[in-house]
């Protein structure tokens, strides 16, 4: 009989790379799990901490510290090491000292004989997720990022208080840059089973009020209202990267919107954006490619073009 044992390690014990471990230990997504950090210390204590949720949870998770060199075992690597950006930053602003800290993850982590999936979730992702496939040389299904899974669950939970319904039953989904560029597919957007923009016709005395592009904004701005009030975000963007990691080692076949190598899907290759993709234990097994309208395919092409700009910076 052979077993098989899930294993993950978390690249960055800052707030996300916490976040992340608390909910793949508390939601029971992985068998064994390696934390890895520049603060060895950091790095003890939280593991000691997980440790202490297991008499919780309805199984258990081993948790240790761990280095580069044990990661060639690891089914996924998850990198969350980073600059995360200060009051009055964008992401994009963060992209030289990410970029400089996850060459040298990505050097440590491909020395050990590493072949599993690199999960990116330093800012900014979609470049630095591009940036983990060229220095990792692995398959382009095996390297993605969060891209903008976590902007499409805000979109939803933004409608939900317009519309009064559940946000699990509003499926769509936001591309492109996880930054300010990013855009709504509103002609994919529907509520159960129903395109959203017929709903809005349909119910123009009660939905009237409805600014799409409002709507937009307030997804754009999301993470900095958060990190105005609190310092950082840490939450969403650890339930996401759990929920990606429990699809690709379920082989669910989920389709998430994560940061994707294009390879000629919507007309683009060499850039990994957010785009709807199904979840494997692959990794990213195939692009969705949407149907968008030209104003959509407009919006992104300028999100791919500000991505662009930025991935010169650093050499691509």
């Amino acid at each position: 009989m052979k077993l098989t044992t899930r294993k993950v390690a978390i690249v960055g014990t800052g707030f996300v790379g916490a976040s992340a471990g608390y909910s793949l230990v508390n939601q029971n997504i992985c068998d064994e799990l390696m934390l890895i950090d520049i603060n060895k210390e950091r790095a003890l204590g939280e593991a000691m901490d997980l440790q202490h949720c297991v008499d919780f949870t309805t199984s258990r998770t081993k948790v240790s510290v761990g280095s580069y060199e044990e990661c060639k075992d690891m089914d996924i690597v998850i990198v969350t090491a980073g600059g995360p950006p200060k009051p009055g930053q964008t992401r994009l602003d963060t992209l030289e000292l990410s970029a400089k800290i996850v060459k040298s993850v990505v050097d440590g982590v491909m020395k050990s004989g590493f072949n599993g999936i690199f999960l990116v979730a330093s800012n900014p992702v979609d470049i630095i997720t591009y940036l983990v496939w060229k220095e990792s040389g692995l398959p382009r299904n095996q390297v993605l990022g969060t891209g903008t899974s976590l902007d499409s669950s805000r979109l939803k939970s933004i409608l939900s208080q317009h519309i009064k319904v559940d946000p699990r039953s509003i499926h769509g989904y936001t591309l492109g840059e996880h930054g300010d560029s990013q855009f709504a597919a509103w002609s994919h957007l529907t509520i159960g089973g129903k395109p959203f923009m017929q709903i809005l016709e349909e119910h123009k005395e009660t939905l009237g009020e409805i600014d799409l592009d409002e709507i937009i904004d307030q997804v754009r701005k999301a993470g900095f209202e958060i990190l105005n009030r609190k310092g950082t975000t840490y939450y969403g963007i650890g339930c996401a990267l759990a929920s990606i990691t429990r699809s690709i080692f379920n082989d669910d076949h989920k389709i998430i919107a994560v940061s994707t190598i294009l390879d000629g899907e919507y007309g683009f290759e060499n850039i990994c954006t957010g785009v709807p993709t199904i979840i494997t234990r692959e990794g990213a097994k195939e692009v969705v490619e949407l149907n968008l309208t030209e104003d959509e395919m407009d919006k992104f092409k300028n999100s791919n073009n500000v991505l662009r700009e930025y991935m010169a910076t650093i050499g691509y």
